[in-house]
């Protein structure tokens, strides 16, 4: 193996340990007095083999389990956290909390916390790559995260519909992680994939395991590349599962026990690292030393969100209000 690729997949596997830090320390905040987040523990997998598949020239719209997304992306651990926590330092300035970040800087357009909002938004999106708009860059697509609830949305496939008629540069991507809040999936979705609905539009879907990053990085990639060559939109399903509950902290008291033994079984994280060590390219103890490391920066990470300052009170009306014109 090139030592570019072996990089490539030590690499994701530290973004998938990032994720999952990043959220287990949020989730442990959680209580009456500290803002509490959506996590996609259990899903680190589909965000960080897709987002890597992506250029700088891309755009990402993303949905209410957006931290995964915008930590493979590039964001600093240390905004996000602010963020989260309503400080000045946040990225959007402490306004947004975990549910509505955009980062113009990292191509993030914004984070919807409305099933199917980004839906709504991505073909506008691509439409404007398509058409070389001030701001979008050649060869640039879109990218737009969503679950399987939101594909049980109309917005879903009135986006899918305009995306083919259009034939606009944007991936969507479906991370079916079998939960619709506190729904499981098989009660309000006659088939196993999303990607059956998808065919009927003439839309070329692929269905692959989310919890196994090397083949989600592989099917971004090659998808990806196919709408740079003809910039007809494609659709990905990320088979998943949700480990902890909708929103924290959250009981967990409607989900199956067997059935989430049996996922934290294949759990993505675990796969990679063992899937690495027995390759070869991974010992124990560099993995340990990889642990600590990633552990280390996002306590610090922690640490400096907690200390950040509050936003002004008089800045929360008279800035971010209405848009600067140019």
């Amino acid at each position: 193996m090139k030592a570019a690729d072996q990089a490539l997949r030590i690499g994701l596997l530290r973004t998938m340990l990032t994720i999952r830090g990043y959220e287990e320390r949020l989730a442990a905040l959680a209580s009456p007095s500290t803002p509490g987040t959506c996590t996609s523990v259990g899903q680190e997998a589909c965000a960080a083999g897709v987002v890597a598949a992506l250029t700088s020239a891309d755009r990402i719209l993303s949905n209410h389990r957006s931290a995964g997304h915008l930590l493979a992306r590039g964001a600093e651990p240390e905004r996000l956290m602010a963020e989260v926590l309503g400080r000045a330092s946040g990225y959007c300035g402490g306004k947004s909390g975990s549910l509505h970040i955009a980062v113009r800087e990292l191509g993030v357009v914004l984070t919807s916390t409305i099933v199917g909002g980004e839906l709504a938004m991505a073909p506008g999106v691509a439409l404007a790559q398509k058409m070389g708009a001030p701001g979008c860059e050649p060869g640039g697509i879109t990218a737009v995260f969503f679950g399987d609830g939101a594909a049980c949305e109309g917005i879903f496939h009135e986006a899918v519909n305009l995306a083919v008629t259009w034939q606009l540069p944007l991936l969507f991507v479906c991370e079916n992680n079998q939960w619709q809040a506190y729904v499981r999936r098989d009660e309000t979705m006659p088939m196993r994939d999303v990607a059956d609905w998808v065919i009927g539009h003439g839309l070329q879907a692929r269905v692959v395991d989310g919890n196994d990053v090397d083949a989600v990085h592989a099917a971004a990639s090659e998808l990806g590349a196919a709408i740079r060559r003809d910039g007809r939109p494609r659709f990905l399903e990320l088979t998943t599962y949700r480990q902890r509950g909708h929103f924290e902290p959250d009981d967990m008291a409607y989900v199956d026990q067997s059935e989430h033994a049996l996922w934290l079984a294949r759990d993505p994280l675990r796969r990679m690292s063992e899937r690495l060590q027995s390759e070869g390219l991974l010992d124990p103890e560099a993995l340990a030393a990889l642990q600590a490391e990633v552990g280390q920066r996002l306590d610090a990470a922690l640490a400096a969100a907690q200390a950040a300052p509050w936003p002004e009170a008089a800045r929360v009306l008279s800035s971010d209000v209405y848009a600067r014109s140019e």
